[in-house]
């Protein structure tokens, strides 16, 4: 990292409580020539430049200026979508170390997440990364201590336990959360998670057995598309946008919608620092390349709150939220009498940092930062190794280990083809 971008980040450390006393900050400090008023743009650079980092490009206070892809394709549609001007790199370490750049958004399937998660943390950068955080456990444990060793701000995204309406449910997250913190439902709870209940676990994201090898199109390296990745030969179906529904990549439709699902449950829950005891399946045999479907699981924690997972669907009429006391259902109607009369009467959930560009100038925690979504990803690697095994897992939450279970534990840690390490 230059002695520009360590000036940086230890001046915005430094400067917490007096930041509102400067109206302008030398462009040196934050990586450039010049000056850099503090309501000027961030710089970003954002890995894997497809569909989702593309989609991305565009966030209030940030200004895109270097891209990185295996794909020249991608890059090509990317830089215009720019309208040039921007930095390409092909390898991602070169984006990583580009001082032009304060945050790295990291937009590639998930097998790729923890590695440049990492990487960007050393360097001394702000992190945006998308979900889920990581594909394996033991990748979010090296991201969450990472961050915390170099002081980075970290941001998944997935963003319903702070903003916009939560699905079917068809109000804020921060609303559930209050009614739960009240008591009117009870403890423990049990949360159904369904088509019933307004969530679409997207079973379209599976993959295929038997693919046919193909050979790989000129503007795709993928060699380094695979990176970690046990080498498996190209065919179509295992990259780009159908990459999901493969175990090296990603978890089907689990890996991509859990952490959206599930993360809000977990903050209004309050599990943000614990992980269930038990995850039972009920599954088909899963194929050892290709992600299959589920029709349920059910995580449970210590003090008895459930999570379920039902795939299926075959049971209408669920309440997403059920306790001892009442029944929360689709649409956040209650079998509460006067409801809502008696929730405006208490007080609302802590407020949370819900602004990246201010979190990094500030260097406040972000809402859904590396520890919370550390934990939140767990639950959605926890489900997809009970399914990878068909069968009931029991998990120590303090030791962040299965219990007398080997084959679960090398989920944990997968090996990584060298000669990629995190």
């Amino acid at each position: 990292m230059s002695e520009n971008k360590t000036s940086r980040r230890n001046f915005l450390k430094k400067t917490l409580i007096g930041a509102a006393a400067f109206t302008i900050v030398p462009r040196h400090v934050l990586g450039g020539n010049g000056f850099l008023a503090p309501s000027d743009h961030l710089t970003k650079g954002v890995i894997g430049v497809g569909s989702m980092g593309r989609g991305h490009f565009k966030y209030a206070g940030t200004k895109t200026v270097a891209i990185c892809d295996v794909d020249t394709r991608h890059l090509a549609i990317a830089q215009k979508a720019l309208g040039g001007g921007v930095t390409e790199h092909h390898d991602f370490r070169e984006l990583i170390q580009n001082p032009e750049v304060d945050i790295v958004h990291i937009a590639t399937p998930p097998h790729w997440h923890g590695i440049m998660a990492v990487e960007a943390a050393r360097s001394g950068k702000d992190i945006w990364c998308e979900k889920p955080m990581t594909r394996t456990i033991g990748e979010g444990k090296k991201v969450k201590e990472a961050v915390a060793q170099h002081g980075n701000i970290f941001r998944l995204n997935t963003w319903f336990r702070f903003d916009a309406n939560f699905y079917g449910m068809n109000v804020p997250v921060k609303k559930i959360k209050k009614l739960v913190d009240t008591g009117m439902l009870g403890w423990p709870l049990k949360v159904t998670i369904s088509k019933h209940t307004g969530f679409d676990w997207k079973f379209y994201w599976v993959g295929r057995e038997n693919l046919p090898v193909e050979q790989a199109p000129k503007e795709l390296d993928y060699e380094m598309w695979l990176g970690p990745a046990p080498y498996k030969p190209y065919s179509k179906h295992r990259v780009h946008t159908t990459f999901r529904g493969y175990w090296d990549y990603d978890g089907g439709g689990l890996g991509d919608m859990g952490q959206h699902y599930l993360d809000p449950v977990q903050y209004f829950l309050g599990k943000d620092g614990e992980s269930p005891v038990k995850i039972e399946v009920d599954a088909p045999q899963q194929h050892s390349d290709a992600v299959g479907t589920w029709r349920k699981i059910t995580y449970t924690y210590a003090d008895g709150c459930q999570i379920v997972l039902d795939g299926a669907g075959t049971e209408e009429g669920l309440a997403y939220i059920e306790g001892p006391k009442g029944k929360l259902y689709k649409g956040f109607i209650s079998d509460i009498p006067d409801m809502e009369r008696k929730l405006a009467q208490y007080p609302d959930p802590a407020p949370q940092m819900t602004d990246f560009v201010e979190a990094c100038r500030t260097r406040q925690k972000f809402a859904l930062n590396e520890q919370n979504g550390y934990y939140s990803a767990t639950l959605v690697n926890l489900g997809l190794a009970a399914l990878r095994l068909n069968r009931t897992l029991k998990f120590d939450s303090e030791k962040q280990a299965f219990v007398d279970d080997e084959a679960a534990n090398r989920l944990i840690d997968q090996p990584m083809r060298g000669p990629w390490i995190i």
